[in-house]
């Protein structure tokens, strides 16, 4: 987002989960099913392209949740619905519990293998899924040129277990995630962690890909000296999520969708933009007007000050 014209989109489906984790945030799942008709969402994508384009971005990034976004029956049909000639790049991201079966999978990849990139951020939940077969449906993935990186919450209680399970996951070739667990406002972390822990999710497991390290983050200070993260949820880890007063391209080169709501970013205090049927993104970067950045969809926005 920094060198190319790239609109990013980052989109909650729906709350609704088929898992009931104990460490969810209360807000983060739903049992009922929430989602929109896939008319709508076609149009939404139609409207989102016309007015990133009228903005000077002609290539797209999206990035489905939830809730589960695989829980949305019209998934495939939706991802489909992305590909146009119009656009030089596009790339889709989706957070996944991986819980659909190898089929689906195979469903996935056929449907969106027109797309430039794809990749998957697959959370582990160890009370409902099998190790085996969860990594074996990451390797699936792999096989098809689809970037998986695991992701695991870091509870604190049960650290030691979940890193030597990371362990293992990452010595079949998978990169791996430690993200701490937030609290229940998702405005810092839990309590209990010791500094080794919060050293390890800082440093653990760098992401690499064909034995090269991979960069998804730079940060540039004032002297324009170059320093590389390579994801976004290191910011977390580090503390590194307060930009108030920072210039941001938030609402402008990207997007939040939360159910009907369209959103400068998940964690903005600024008023909606809008709903599906009817949005207005930023036509120029805006201030940050908000304490934190909650999610790496955020914080990964491009912003100097």
């Amino acid at each position: 987002m920094l060198s190319r014209p790239l609109f990013s989109t980052s989109w909650i489906l729906g709350r609704f989960c088929n898992y009931k984790c104990s460490y969810c945030w209360p807000y983060a799942r739903s049992d009922n099913i929430d989602h929109q008709s896939l008319d709508v969402y076609k149009s939404t994508v139609d409207e989102i392209k016309r007015q990133a384009r009228a903005n000077g971005f002609d290539e797209f990034h999206w990035s489905f949740s939830g809730g589960e976004p695989t829980a949305y029956k019209q998934l495939n049909d939706l991802v489909k619905h992305l590909d146009e000639k119009e656009s030089p790049y596009q790339s889709i991201h989706m957070t996944t519990n991986l819980s659909p079966g190898s089929k689906w999978w195979n469903t996935w990849c056929k449907n969106t293998e027109m797309l430039q990139r794809r990749s998957i951020t697959a959370s582990f939940h160890d009370e409902f899924a099998k190790e085996q077969e969860f990594g074996d449906k990451c390797l699936q993935l792999m096989y098809e040129l689809v970037h998986v990186t695991i992701n695991q919450v870091m509870v604190p209680e049960k650290f030691d277990e979940l890193y030597a399970r990371m362990e293992r996951f990452h010595s079949r070739g998978i990169n791996v995630t430690l993200k701490p667990q937030s609290d229940p406002t998702a405005s810092g972390i839990v309590d209990g962690y010791t500094e080794d822990m919060i050293h390890k999710m800082q440093t653990g497991f760098p992401q690499r890909s064909n034995g090269e390290d991979v960069y998804q983050i730079a940060l540039y200070d004032a002297d324009n000296t170059e320093y590389l993260f390579d994801q976004a949820e290191r910011f977390n880890a580090f503390g590194f999520n307060k930009f108030t007063n920072w210039s941001c391209n938030a609402g402008y080169q990207s997007v939040i969708i939360r159910g009907n709501e369209v959103k400068r970013s998940y964690s903005c205090h600024d008023v909606s933009l809008g709903t599906l049927d009817k949005f207005e993104l930023f036509t120029e970067p805006m201030r940050c007007v908000t304490p934190s950045c909650v999610s790496s969809a955020d914080s990964k926005i491009p912003k100097c000050k």
